[in-house]
C-alpha cells in the first residue's frame, strides 16, 4: 500500500492570508496528500474563503467549530482521525515550497529513525555558519538535516509512528515540547538542510505581510507575541530574528531541554529577568 501523507490547516478570521495560504498548500499537494482544515470561530469571510476551495480535489475535509478551539484541540482530533502514513500542519499565514511533502517524505522514507522534519520559516540573512554547520547531520540516503530536538509547529513532516508512541498532545503541551519528548523517546528531528524555505507571512519582513503599522500589530498580534509582551513591529521583526539565533544555538541533546538542566536554563533565565537582561528584541 502508498504511504500517504495529511495535511492539517487551522482558520480563524484572517481571509486575506488563509486565501494565499490554502490556495498555496493545495497547489503543492501531490497525489498522496489530502488536506483537512478546521476552522475556527464565526469569521464568515474566512469560512467562505475555504468552502470557495473545498472542491479542489486534494481538499479532504472540513471540520466547523463555533469556538475558538486553538490550537492543541484540533491539532489532536486531526492525529486520531486520520490514518495516514504522515502527518502535517500547515499555519493559515504560511507559504510552502514547491514539493515540499515529497521532499521531507523522502527524508522519513530513507532514514528510519527520523520523526519530525520541518521547512525552515527564516530567511538567509538569519543563518549563522559557525551555530549551524556543527549541527548539520548527514543521513542515509544522501539527505543531511540540521540537527534540532523541535521545529516549529507549522511546514513540518512527523512520522504517524511519533504519535502511536507518544499519544496525543498533552494538556498545556506545545508542538516544541512534544517534539523534545520525541527526541527523548529517540526520534531525530530538525531541518532539512540546505533548507526548504516556509514563507511566515506574519513575519514584518516578508512580502506579504499586511500588517503595516503597531496599531494593527497590537490589533492583530499573534499567539506568541502577546505571550512574550512584543509590542510593535520593529521588536517583533527583532523577535523572529533572535528566535532564529536561538534554534541555532540550541543543543540537540534533548537532556539539554529536561529534568534538572531545563530548570537550571529557567533559573538562568529568571536571573537575568531580574537584572533586565531578557528580550534583547526589547533592547536599542
Amino acid at each position: 500500500m502508498a504511504e500517504t501523507h495529511d495535511v492539517l490547516m487551522i482558520t480563524y478570521n484572517r481571509a486575506e492570508y488563509t486565501r494565499r495560504a490554502l490556495a498555496r498548500l493545495l497547489d503543492t499537494a501531490d497525489e498522496t496528500m489530502r488536506i483537512w482544515v478546521w476552522h475556527n470561530g464565526d469569521d464568515e469571510e474566512t469560512l467562505g474563503v475555504v468552502r470557495d476551495m473545498s472542491s479542489h480535489p486534494r481538499f479532504h475535509h472540513l471540520e466547523v467549530s463555533s469556538e475558538n478551539r486553538r490550537l492543541r484541540e484540533p491539532t489532536n482530533w486531526f492525529w486520531n482521525a486520520s490514518d495516514a502514513s504522515y502527518l502535517s500542519k500547515v499555519d493559515d499565514d504560511c507559504l510552502e515550497s514547491d514539493d515540499w511533502g515529497r521532499a521531507l517524505r523522502k527524508v522519513c522514507q530513507d532514514a528510519r529513525d527520523v520523526g519530525v522534519i520541518g521547512t525552515w520559516r527564516f530567511y538567509d540573512v538569519d543563518y549563522v555558519p559557525e551555530l549551524a554547520e556543527r549541527k548539520i547531520a548527514e543521513l542515509p540516503g544522501g539527505h543531511r538535516i540540521m540537527a534540532n530536538c523541535w521545529v516549529q509547529g507549522s511546514g513540518y513532516v512527523m512520522r504517524r509512528a511519533v504519535v502511536e508512541q507518544l499519544g496525543p498532545l498533552r494538556a498545556d503541551e506545545s508542538f516544541s515540547a512534544y517534539c523534545i519528548r520525541a527526541a527523548m523517546a529517540g526520534w531525530r528531528n530538525g531541518w532539512l538542510y540546505p533548507f526548504l524555505h516556509e514563507e511566515h507571512m506574519d513575519d514584518p519582513r516578508s512580502d506579504y505581510c499586511l500588517i503595516k503599522t503597531d496599531a494593527e500589530f497590537m490589533a492583530q498580534r499573534p499567539l506568541s507575541a502577546i505571550r512574550d509582551n512584543v509590542e510593535s513591529l520593529d521588536q517583533w521583526a527583532a523577535r523572529v530574528k533572535h528566535m532564529a539565533l536561538m534554534v541555532q544555538k540550541a543543543s540537540p541533546d534533548p537532556r539539554a531541554h529536561t529534568g534538572w538542566r531545563r530548570r537550571l536554563n529557567h533559573a538562568a533565565l529568571r536571573l537575568k529577568n531580574a537584572f533586565g537582561q531578557s528580550e534583547p528584541w526589547r533592547r536599542g
